[in-house]
């Protein structure tokens, strides 16, 4: 999401390079791009006035060590002042049970999804949820909520013929106690924009049902409107929260860097996707971290750790170091890197890497090589020799690619055999030189893995 704010600073910090010391003068045209870059990405001008205020105290005069650059000490300096315009240390949900969660927002910022996701999470951390119908003005709300709580193992409550919000979180409260639910989430319904009606409506349930946390579920693509309905929120029923949703869009992100300043109310979690399981903590020192395009590396080893079998994962590592692995290892290894997100994804969290683009030609070639080597015989994947001409030719035809990309797939798999056999004999630095020579450099300079393309 923060892809364009990344690519400026980025700029600004190498133009630093080379000075001796931080003064006003160098230090006011790269804070005049840093202001820019903030406006452009959204942020409220307020925020970024004040962010630019506190880095030009900080940095100016400031000696600039033999071992650091100016520009990163300005990074530092900025990093520092990110963390704290996101939020700082965000509190963790109460440790209690029954644990009463109010989710509100507008129509369409994705709160019954988020309800849900919420739901996932908690059960992961130990509470049976119960998911509350509360939108008594759309039967569609009230059929997806209980649709995803099917999905995902959770209770479910509405009552379809009433329409005070309150006495039905008042009945809920009873019915939870009685089937042993204890954590309630309250999906509340939303409108177009703010009303009056709608303010009553959650006041209202608010009093009756005295939640532990009230999360506004706001779209990151609203942009500067997400702060003014945050605000409006707060007033009316004193948030705890805020639920960030469509955090891995096309959003220029000003939202998320302004909602904290302006509104005073953390945002505590993301919605980083469509599925269940794209719902995290929000981490003000990680995203500042990608911002800078420094990456993070530890929500992707976390998200690794939740989402990848580690006894699988060991068995594969001990065949790839034997040299002994198939084509149907290689497939469990493609769908186990499924489960962490997209490419793009995984490379936003890298280092350096946040900016490089995987096109669609790249993830079509991703999904070209799963469906050649799912039109294989679990025969044929163990056994990769079987191949002739006329099983490829099936193969190709089953999985509706070409020959050509049967081929291809099959020489590089053959490559990197050898290239592990050739690393168990002392021979991998000169062997993994070859290999990319052979098949070319990927993104950053990596080589590709098989399926990615000749």
């Amino acid at each position: 999401m923060f892809e364009s704010l990344t690519d400026k600073l980025s700029h600004t910090f190498r133009n630093l390079r080379g000075k001796g010391k931080l003064t006003e003068e160098n230090m006011a045209d790269a804070l005049k791009e840093v202001r820019t870059a903030l406006l452009s990405a959204d942020v409220h001008f307020r925020v970024a006035r004040n962010f630019i205020n506190e880095v030009k105290e900080k940095c100016v005069g400031q000696e600039v060590t033999k071992s650091v650059s100016p520009g990163q000490q300005v990074v530092k300096i900025i990093n520092d002042e990110l963390i704290q315009l996101l939020g700082g240390d965000s509190p963790e949900i109460p440790e209690k049970k029954p644990l009463r969660v109010m989710m509100v927002g507008l129509h369409g910022s994705g709160k019954t999804t988020s309800s849900a996701k919420m739901g996932r999470w908690l059960t992961a951390n130990g509470y049976r949820p119960l998911l509350i119908a509360c939108d008594v003005y759309r039967p569609a709300a009230i059929d997806q909520l209980e649709q995803l709580a099917a999905q995902e193992s959770l209770g479910f409550y509405a009552e379809r013929d009433h329409k005070k919000v309150a006495k039905i979180g008042k009945n809920a409260l009873q019915y939870a106690k009685d089937n042993g639910y204890d954590a309630l989430l309250f999906d509340t319904a939303g409108r177009l924009q703010i009303d009056k009606d709608l303010i009553e409506e959650v006041k209202d349930l608010r009093k009756t049902i005295i939640p532990d946390e009230v999360f506004l579920v706001a779209d990151s693509a609203l942009g500067q409107e997400a702060v003014n309905v945050a605000q409006h929120f707060h007033e009316a029923v004193d948030l705890t929260g805020i639920i960030l949703t469509k955090l891995d869009g096309d959003a220029r992100g000003g939202a998320a860097l302004s909602m904290k300043a302006i509104t005073g109310v953390p945002i505590r979690y993301a919605g980083i996707g469509e599925k269940p399981e794209d719902f995290e903590r929000f981490h003000p020192d990680r995203m500042a971290s990608r911002i800078l395009g420094m990456g993070d590396v530890v929500s992707l080893v976390e998200k690794a750790q939740e989402n990848i079998d580690q006894q699988e994962a060991e068995k594969m590592a001990e065949k790839m170091r034997k040299a002994d692995f198939n084509l149907e290892d290689f497939l469990s290894q493609m769908q186990q890197v499924k489960k962490l997100g997209s490419m793009q994804s995984i490379l936003s969290h890298l280092p350096g890497m946040g900016n490089v683009q995987i096109g669609d030609e790249e993830n079509n070639k991703m999904k070209r090589t799963e469906a050649i080597v799912l039109s294989m015989t679990l025969q044929e994947r163990r056994n990769p020799k079987l191949l002739n001409g006329s099983r490829r030719n099936r193969i190709a035809k089953g999985s509706g690619t070409k020959v050509s990309d049967v081929n291809q797939l099959l020489k590089q798999f053959t490559q990197m055999k050898k290239m592990m056999k050739a690393m168990r004999g002392g021979k991998g630095k000169k062997m993994m030189r070859a290999m990319q020579e052979k098949m070319g450099g990927g993104a950053g300079g990596l080589p590709k893995l098989p399926g990615m393309g000749g």
